[in-house]
């Protein structure tokens, strides 16, 4: 490739000044709007235990450090003062002063003071400070002091404005404005002797405070003056000059080097009187507004009161931010540290930062994409190309746009690889000791991530399209050969991030890991890194790697693998870090640094492993309140016991004001065992049994250890139908219910037994019956056959002696004995005629059918004997030719009885005779 040094553009290091900025700690904005209150907060205090309050317009406002709560005094007045001394809370208001307590259930309650001045009548008089002094609690309106010790109130008068007051040398210290300085002795205000003198004439006094060189005292437009060794001079400190400039109000001692000023116009001044340098901390930096009405601090927290909210700020935390609230920086997404200088890549340029002042590089106007020293040369990969920065200036060494990362040629250290927007770039230097670029050949795709497998192996990433393992010839200048993986196990194809970890090619592409298996030249999981799905490799090295994670709570974790993780959960980071270009830069072993939205932050991870190392970092979360359905409790007893109806929904608050954004976790032991969570501070539990139960609430750390845990102990009563009188009832009851259901036993067993009984009998007769039944239709059944039988006998009997007769009377002229032959012939009728055959049949007949004949008759009266007769013999089904010798008569007669018969009976022509007489009852 020909040399570009034609082309290249040389700039002298051409900068300007931006504005003047440094690293700050974290700054939390309360508005009115979080604590609903009014704007402005005079006063603020701390108890032992870090909960805030505040001199509120509105009254005493009060921060556990999960929730804010007001409370106004009972005439509504402004609170221009507030003191926590011991577990009271002094307030001072117009013409009142007092003390709140918090009561059994962890209510604050006030009582008022001012009972016990007698005889006196207060002139407008509003109390702005409150100090304790040995044994006393001492009061400052602008007229007088007020001196509360042993329940008694002494008014000490002053002919003076008493601007300010101060505990000094175990003195009580008193500005009075033209008039100088005094102390109070006994009941009186006596002039503060010095051995020189400075005229406090048009000099305001606004605080006053003990340093370790003596009494500090600053006036609201004239700077500090210091008293030492009984003399009093102006303050030989560099901020002096600064004070006067921006009208001091309040002054805070922080610890023994550090000392913080409030001021009216332009926020907080941080003093190092070590190192005699200060930091101004003000809207420009995240402040509200710059107008510090109050200031306090609690173990490295720094909280301000303001004209309109209140600030905090931890002061000590090991992550710091640098940020750019003019929008001019924009967006950083690569950071540097080269020639002592923090150079920064955002998409509006090049930046450096230097002695706290960030200025921009002029020429690098645009979208910075990486930066990387190789070297001992910067380079900067740029939108419009890359650049080179060194002690010669700024020349801008390829036009290939689209600077992504830099990664060096295993074997030549000279050399490297860049990612562009169209290939991949060769950087290589000439003979003449200058670069040259040129473009990989057979390769034209956009490369965003790339890293060497081996020497001639070069994995890439698409910004869109996945990646492709590339075979390189000896002299890195041509591609011999791509492959892109894709398949079922591939990862994504949108923005996959490539790593080499202990020669390891490794990827990571929406929320999953994987990695390279050379064996079977396939993408397969990467199981060692399971415990961290979701979660983006930010920085690595040999033993320590930075993982963040991609879903909502973008929590960072540090970890070796072998010890406990340090998660840092930061909210100030998780809404700041840009999505999808995430980035951490390692400066030295104990400074890495954030890319940001608005600018960058640093981490001082000496500083973090400090504060781990601290057993008092995490402390015992506090019981603020427990309340059940209807009631709440005291919280201060070693056994909180409440009712069963009042446990239908039990609602408890914790906090912990010494920690911001606190992580809580609880476990309850008892019948209802539960672990959790908490969000907010709250814990509610519904319908629980009763019982003893043992809650355990601690906080928890970003290395996950725990607290020393708040063990609280409650009882839950038996509800009333568990109680000892309704047991005692339950048990009479019972055995009520036990003889009741043992007679109601024995009676239902009495009448199963009965039933059975009746039922058995019932059985046994039905069995009777039927037997009989049986037996009668059997019996039936043989007088039917004997009926039939005897019917067919006389017939057969009756049809014989017919025969016979009929055969004798055709022979009748054959008898010699004519006489004879009449004797015979009557007898032969009368045996046809034989009325005991019709009384034995008409016997058996009526056994069978009993009132046949009754019925008949008293239906049809006109009926003769022999129609019953013929009747019967119909009833048994006989044939007229089996009726006709039954009756003596032929056929034809018997036919011609039927008809007549018929006739009697009325039986229709259609209807069958025998079937009318067969179902005739």
């Amino acid at each position: 490739m020909k040399n570009l040094t034609s082309l290249i553009l040389l700039f002298f290091i051409s900068c300007y000044v931006i504005v003047g900025q440094n690293l700050f700690p974290p700054i939390h904005n309360y508005k009115i709007f979080d604590y609903n209150a009014a704007s402005k907060n005079w006063g603020l205090a701390t108890n032992k235990d870090g909960e805030l309050f505040s001199a509120n317009n509105a009254g005493l406002l009060h921060f556990n450090g999960e929730e804010w709560k007001l409370n106004a005094l009972p005439s509504k007045t402004t609170i221009r003062s507030v003191a926590a001394i011991d577990d009271k809370i002094y307030t001072g208001s117009y013409e009142e002063f007092g003390f709140w307590k918090k009561d059994s259930l962890g209510v604050l309650k006030y009582t008022s003071l001012t009972h016990l001045i007698k005889n006196h009548v207060f002139t407008s008089e509003e109390f702005w400070q409150i100090i304790p002094y040995n044994n006393a609690i001492v009061f400052r309106s602008f007229s007088k002091v007020y001196v509360y010790k042993n329940n008694k109130i002494t008014v000490i008068k002053a002919d003076i404005i008493v601007n300010n007051i101060a505990k000094h040398n175990n003195q009580i210290i008193v500005a009075g404005g033209d008039d100088g300085l005094f102390y109070l002795e006994g009941d009186t205000l006596e002039p503060l002797v010095l051995k020189n003198n400075i005229s406090f004439v048009n000099k305001t006094v606004v605080d006053m405070v003990s340093i370790k060189e003596g009494l500090l005292i600053g006036t609201k437009l004239n700077g500090c003056y210091l008293i030492k060794n009984n003399e009093i001079n102006v303050w030989g400190s560099t901020i002096n000059d600064t004070l006067k400039q921006h009208q001091l109000n309040k002054i805070m001692v922080l610890n023994q080097h550090s000392i913080a000023f409030g001021t009216i116009k332009n926020g907080l001044f941080l003093y190092n009187n070590n190192t005699k340098t200060y930091k101004s901390i003000n809207r420009e930096v995240g402040l509200q507004n710059n107008t510090i009405l109050a200031m306090v601090a609690f173990k490295n927290q720094l909280w301000l009161g303001l004209d309109n909210g209140i600030d905090h700020i931890q002061l000590d935390h090991p992550i710091t931010y640098y940020t750019d609230f003019t929008g001019v920086l924009g967006t950083v997404y690569d950071i540097a540290l080269y020639n002592n200088k923090v150079y920064l890549g955002s998409n509006t340029g090049l930046y450096y930062v230097d002695n706290d002042v960030l200025h921009f590089v002029k020429g690098t106007q645009g979208h910075v994409w990486d930066i990387a020293v190789v070297n001992n040369e910067l380079f900067c990969g740029h939108n419009t190309g890359t650049f080179k920065l060194n002690k010669d200036g700024l020349v801008k060494v390829s036009n290939i746009s689209g600077g992504y990362q830099i990664e060096k040629i295993p074997e030549d250290k000279s050399s490297f690889l860049q990612g562009t927007y169209t290939g991949i770039a060769k950087y290589s230097k000439d003979d003449i000791n200058q670069w040259t670029v040129e473009r990989l050949k057979g390769f034209n795709l956009p490369v965003k991530k790339l890293c060497f497998e081996d020497s001639n192996t070069l994995w890439v990433a698409h910004p869109y399209k996945g990646f492709y393992k590339l075979k390189l010839n000896s002299t890195y200048d041509s591609v011999i050969s791509s492959k892109e993986y894709n398949g079922k196990n591939a990862p994504n194809k949108y923005n996959v991030k490539l790593y080499n970890i202990k020669n390891q090619i490794v990827f990571y592409s929406q929320g999953e890991w994987f990695k390279y298996d050379p064996i079977l030249d396939k993408i397969v999981t990467l199981e060692e890194f399971s415990s961290f799905k979701n979660n983006e490799l930010l920085y690595y090295n040999d033993d320590h790697f930075w993982f963040i994670d991609n879903e909502n709570s973008k929590k960072i974790t540090y970890t070796n693998f072998k010890e406990d993780n340090i998660i840092i959960e930061n909210q100030s980071l998780k809404k700041r870090i840009i999505p999808e270009a995430e980035n951490i830069i390692k400066v030295n072993d104990s400074t890495f640094y954030f890319t940001l939205v608005d600018g960058y932050s640093q981490i001082n991870f000496n500083k973090l492993n400090n504060q781990l190392k601290d057993n008092n970092r995490l402390p015992t979360p506090k019981l603020v309140s427990f309340t059940g359905k209807q009631n709440s409790y005291p919280i201060h007893t070693k056994n909180i016991t409440l009712p069963f109806k009042d446990a239908g929904n039990i609602s408890i608050k914790i906090a912990s004001s010494g920690v911001m954004h606190p992580k809580y976790y609880y476990s309850l032991d008892g019948k209802d065992a539960q672990f959790a969570k908490l969000d907010n501070g709250f814990i509610s539990f519904q319908n629980l049994s009763h019982g003893s139960y043992t809650l355990e609430v601690y906080g928890v750390g970003i290395d996950n250890k725990k607290s020393v845990p708040n063990v609280i102990n409650f009882t839950i009563k038996a509800p009333w139908y568990l109680s000892g009188p309704a047991l005692l009832i339950y048990f009479l009851l019972v055995i009520a219910a036990i003889i009741l259901i043992r007679k109601y036993n024995k009676y239902k067993l009495n009448l199963k037994h009965n039933k059975l009984k009746e039922r058995m009998q019932k059985e046994q007769d039905e069995k009777i019956a039927l037997l009989e039944k049986e037996k009668l239709a059997k019996e039936v059944k043989l007088k039917q056959k004997e009926l039939a039988n005897t019917t067919l006998n006389i017939a057969k009997k009756n049809e014989i002696i017919l025969d016979l007769k009929n055969l004798l009377t055709q022979n009748k002229d054959k008898f010699p004995n004519q006489q004879r032959y009449k004797s015979f012939m009557k007898r032969l009728n009368n045996s046809v005629n034989n009325k005991e055959d019709w009384k034995r049949f008409e016997m058996n007949f009526k056994e069978l059918h009993s009132d046949f004949f009754e019925n008949l008759l008293k239906e049809y009266p006109k009926l003769t004997p022999k129609d019953l007769k013929l009747c019967a013999y119909l009833k048994m089904n006989l044939s007229t030719k089996e009726i006709a010798p039954l009756m003596a008569i032929t056929v034809r007669g018997v036919e011609i009885h039927r008809y007549r018969l018929r006739k009697k009976l009325n039986i229709d022509s259609s209807e069958n005779i025998s079937n009318f007489l067969i179902t005739f009852k």
